[in-house]
């Protein structure tokens, strides 16, 4: 079988959470072929792929969204769109009804088509845009209002039109652009949609804008509204939606998905890798801290860093070790070593992307910064290595460490909230002070993913959805040459 994985702003280009898994996924099912559906943001990185692909992937279709800077369109068409055209693309902005991806496909893929510029700019789309503002946002700025919509919509509309392959199955790692994109395919070629959340991507893109300062305001909200409409336009389409514990799976229902679609899949990770990191014993020395972590801001390192230093007010041979790739945001990295710099706290160390299996048998205790998660790897390797973790309540961090269901083991770490930058340090301090409280919790965190989180149950269960969904297409097939 032949599956397409679509992919938005993380795999091949990035190392971390999604793009791992991605990796795992094609690697542990060998008698599939994949290819994979690449959005990114610009052109600058293609072909420069972070990852080895396994010989089972067959190929990438890479689409870069600068490439819209260089397109140019000519006077302003009229008739263009017709009225029900126009009310399936009013639906869109404004989430007001819902409707299906079988309502776009007639404006984006037909023959002699306008370009996804053409049609933005034709006089047609530009009473939708008057209808929107007259019925919702009256109180902004006209000319404001237009380039945001322009900003927004103009990403969506040049995807729609390009290129898409063919596939068995259309697998989705998330309910943005590259969901709908998938639901599109899917319709065109008759073929299964399927879409795995790893955090809710509506809202981390919430997150994101409302501590972006490149929107200001009821802009923000405008956006914040788009991406929710993409994803409720994804769950509609898609026959099933996985996600990685049960709070999300709950959140999915409640942003509109069908709850009889919704699957928790948990992750797995490869506990070989690091069967030679024996149980935790005593530090020698300071306390070794380490965070195993991209440096970027949803990865909140700042945090981290003003928790290390109040830490280490009472622990003051502690080292801490950032462990991951400094390269995708370098004004946030800056901004994370000035901070070391402004509290002049010593014995931070950056060391990039790192072999991890390396880094942590040297590590007394790890710690998790983020203000989203899914289900992170990061704590899971650190579990598979014995290791305690600090973590913040986001995600299903807290069932991680403490356990979910019949899971009666204990603590495995230590759960703060988000930004919590002192309840952290205490964290940190009660730890480094108590190697048997280390070591105990470390050993819960191996056995519990022993149990619930190994590679071969993950893999075991997306062999079995895909060929739900290869039963799917079977039945579609019968049906059709009925």
């Amino acid at each position: 079988m032949r599956i397409c994985l679509l992919t938005e702003g993380s795999y091949p280009y990035v190392v971390g959470g999604v793009s791992s898994w991605i990796q795992m996924l094609m690697q542990g099912l060998p008698e599939h072929e994949f290819f994979v559906y690449s959005i990114g943001a610009e052109q600058k990185d293609r072909g420069h792929y972070r990852y080895k692909f396994p010989r089972n992937m067959k190929g990438i279709q890479e689409e870069f969204l600068d490439d819209i800077l260089s397109q140019k369109a000519s006077g302003r068409m009229r008739h263009v769109l017709n009225d029900r055209e126009k009310q399936t693309l009013y639906n869109l902005v404004t989430g007001d009804e819902d409707f299906s991806v079988h309502e776009l496909a007639p404006i984006f893929r037909r023959p002699h088509q306008l370009s996804f510029l053409q049609l933005f700019m034709s006089n047609d789309f530009f009473d939708v845009i008057q209808r929107v503002y007259e019925e919702h946002y009256r109180h902004l700025p006209f000319t404001d209002f237009f380039w945001t919509l322009r900003s927004m919509l103009l990403p969506l509309f040049y995807l729609l039109q390009q290129k898409l392959p063919e596939a068995d199955v259309y697998h989705s790692v998330a309910t943005g652009y590259c969901g709908i994109i998938g639901a599109l395919a899917a319709e065109l070629y008759h073929k299964p949609f399927m879409i795995t959340e790893h955090g809710i991507y509506s809202r981390e893109r919430e997150v994101e804008i409302i501590k972006c300062s490149w929107a200001q305001g009821d802009f923000k909200s405008i956006w914040i509204q788009y991406f929710y409409n993409l994803a409720r336009l994804s769950y509609h389409t898609a026959d099933h939606v996985y996600t990685l514990f049960q709070h999300n799976a709950e959140v999915e229902r409640d942003l509109g998905c069908a709850p009889e679609k919704i699957g928790v899949v948990p992750n797995g990770v490869h506990m070989e890798r690091f069967a030679g990191i024996g149980e935790l014993e005593p530090a020698k020395g300071g306390i070794h801290i380490g965070a195993v972590v991209r440096v970027v801001p949803i990865k909140d390192i700042v945090t981290l860093i003003r928790a290390f230093f109040v830490a280490k007010q009472k622990m003051p041979d502690a080292e801490l070790y950032i462990m991951g790739g400094t390269e995708e945001d370098p004004e946030y990295y800056a901004m994370c070593q000035q901070t070391v710099r402004l509290l002049q706290v010593p014995d931070v160390h950056f060391t990039g992307s790192i072999q991890v299996t390396e880094y942590l048998p040297r590590m007394d205790m790890l710690v998790l910064s983020s203000i989203s998660e899914g289900q992170p790897l990061a704590v899971l390797e650190g579990f598979s290595a014995h290791r305690p973790f600090i973590t913040t309540d986001v995600g299903c961090c807290r069932d991680l460490i403490y356990g979910v269901g019949d899971d009666r083991l204990g603590a495995a770490g230590i759960v703060v909230a988000p930004m919590d930058f002192q309840a952290m340090a205490e964290a940190m301090v009660r730890l480094g002070s108590d190697y048997e409280l280390r070591r105990q919790m470390g050993n819960i965190g191996y056995e519990r993913t022993k149990r619930y989180y190994t590679y071969e149950r993950f893999i075991t269960r997306y062999r079995e959805l895909y060929a739900v969904e290869k039963e799917v297409q079977a039945a579609w097939q019968v049906s059709a040459s009925n």
